[in-house]
């Protein structure tokens, strides 16, 4: 699998400016590179798919001709603690099914929010969870799929993915990392992670869990977040928010992390030229 050679920044799918002159996807990682200066593009399959097999081997081209790094953030509708077997069977065929896709448009990261708890026991979501992980990368390994599976951070509190969970779930399964969204790990802890001596506190228990190897593999979003008691209500743009980022950016500096930040603001391009512009003055 690809490994990552820095930190790179990119949009959570086309940019506005881009949008705005109806580029489609290709055209826009292109755009991403040679009007904005960014080095990174999040494939959107939050509702759909919405890249065909035939198109991806163009989304491949571009990228790579323009030293554009691809990840995808997954369905929305994804639930590996579905109590309905039918339910749990479609989510896996979901996650399998855009992972295969992001692998043939050249991508090396995927991300969902894998699972709701439900009111349920954390412990056995956990291990349900882990069984349904197990099979989603049994189903692409099979097919020679080789791309980082992602659990990403819970904004709400009603959701699975506490750090602990990431890490010891990263631990137990292959190909599997965490994906740290900053925001969310502000809003479900209902304000804390926004302090230099807290930004550091999450890589380095992620450096103890997983080793040097997640510090050289990172998946990050990180925007602003307007939140409540239960965590996350929306997004908002980093500048709008109580977002500390220029601590946040500088604890990235100090741990000598690589990867790829995708900010999911409003906003989309300002905030990853925001926080690009903020690393290089480090």
């Amino acid at each position: 699998m690809w490994k990552p050679d820095k930190l790179r920044f990119g949009t959570a799918g086309i940019a506005n400016k881009a949008h705005a002159l109806n580029l489609d996807t290709a055209q826009a990682i292109e755009f991403n590179r040679k009007q904005l200066n960014l080095d990174a593009f999040e494939l959107e399959f939050v509702r759909s798919i919405n890249i065909s097999k035939e198109k991806s081997p163009l989304i491949k081209e571009v990228s790579q001709k323009n030293d554009i790094t691809i990840s995808c953030h997954g369905q929305y509708w994804v639930n590996l603690n579905a109590q309905e077997e039918i339910k749990l069977k479609k989510s896996i065929g979901m996650m399998v099914d855009a992972a295969k896709r992001v692998y043939e448009c050249g991508g090396w990261t995927i991300t969902w929010h894998f699972a709701y708890l439900m009111k349920q026991d954390p412990v056995k979501v956990y291990q349900k969870v882990k069984e349904a992980t197990k099979k989603v990368i049994k189903k692409l390994k099979d097919e020679n799929i080789f791309i980082w599976i992602r659990p990403e951070s819970n904004g709400r509190t009603a959701q699975f993915g506490q750090l602990d969970d990431l890490i010891k779930l990263s631990q137990e399964v292959e190909m599997v990392l965490p994906c740290i969204d900053y925001s969310h790990l502000h809003a479900s802890s209902n304000g804390k992670y926004n302090t230099y001596e807290e930004f550091k506190e999450i890589l380095a228990r992620l450096e103890k869990g997983l080793g040097k190897e997640i510090l050289n593999n990172m998946h990050i979003q990180a925007q602003g977040v307007e939140y409540s008691d239960k965590g996350e209500k929306r997004h908002l743009n980093i500048k709008e928010s109580d977002c500390n980022y220029k601590d946040m950016v500088k604890s990235w500096k100090e741990f000598k992390i690589k990867g790829v930040v995708i900010p999911e603001s409003p906003n989309i391009e300002e905030d990853a030229l925001l926080l690009k512009k903020t690393y290089e003055k480090f």
